[in-house]
């Protein structure tokens, strides 16, 4: 225990920012995007049909990141919020299943200190929540399924800025895996009225990566034109689940196009002190 504790202080003493070792003031701006995402979605969930079904994804997505105050050189967090919608058909093009969610998900990541790689790269974890649901037009007993889960994750970062001609370009992959969570399924062909009546055993599962399998995939670029950047990209989703005797497969491919930018507060009444130093958390 003693070396433990002895440990965590000595952690605790590496992580003291580099403001308070320099006295320079930091300036940690915030990392702002909007962004749309247009693609494919592929949809099987044997609680609604054995088939896959196919078609098209639309999503909404909003990213925050900022260097952390305690060691903005080494620490950084994220935010990610998500809506989407989907709309698929079987093979026969006679029945459609919808899909909508809403996803939240924050965390830190350390970078890591690589000075002479052009590539820099971060690790970390974090912890999310998906709402959501499927919904049939052709299943009278059973139209639809609920998807609810929490997680926590193993993410990661890497980003490049070069450029193209005078134009510098940030190209950034954050892919997040979960490790452990817990997860909503009904049973196999179970109604949800009989949920209600109150058959209520057996709903929510540990969720870990053999019965619940999600990799996120968001590789972008941003085009740096000045304090507001074009962002575009591409971003897959994989989610696997097998419950209950249901299994469930879902992915998307989408296109991503939107506006990101950095935004840096501070008290216009004392202006800048000198020196300063700003610290981005991806630039």
């Amino acid at each position: 225990m003693k070396r433990l504790i002895s440990l965590i202080a000595a952690m605790l003493v590496m992580t003291i920012s580099s403001e308070s070792i320099s006295g320079q003031e930091v300036l940690r701006p915030v990392m702002n995007s909007y962004t749309l995402e247009v693609g494919t979605s592929h949809i099987t969930d044997t609680y609604l049909s054995p088939l896959k079904y196919k078609g098209q994804t639309v999503a909404f997505g909003y990213d925050r990141m900022q260097a952390m105050k305690f060691n903005p050189e080494r620490w950084v967090m994220g935010l990610r919020i998500e809506l989407g919608v989907d709309k698929t058909q079987n093979p026969a093009k006679n029945t459609t299943i919808w899909g909508a969610g809403v996803a939240a998900r924050w965390g830190m990541m350390y970078k890591l200190p690589l000075s002479q790689c052009p590539v820099k790269f971060a690790l970390g974890g974090s912890t999310g929540i998906n709402l959501g649901a499927l919904y049939t037009t052709r299943n009278g007993n059973n139209p639809v399924a609920a998807k609810a889960s929490w997680t926590v994750n193993l993410t990661g970062m890497a980003t490049w800025t070069t450029r193209l001609g005078r134009l510098p370009i940030t190209f950034c992959y954050r892919p997040t895996l979960p490790l452990t969570g817990i997860f909503f399924s009904q049973g196999y062909g179970e109604l949800y009225y009989e949920i209600y009546l109150g058959n209520k055993k057996n709903l929510v599962h540990g969720a870990w990566p053999g019965n619940y399998f999600y990799i996120d995939n968001p590789v972008t670029a941003d085009l740096r034109f000045g304090a507001t950047s074009l962002r575009i990209g591409y971003h897959n989703t994989v989610l696997s689940t097998s419950v209950n005797h249901i299994v469930t497969r879902m992915a998307t491919h989408s296109f991503v196009l939107g506006v990101s930018g950095e935004w840096i507060g501070f008290d216009s009444r004392r202006g800048m002190s000198t020196p300063t130093r700003i610290i981005s958390a991806i630039y």
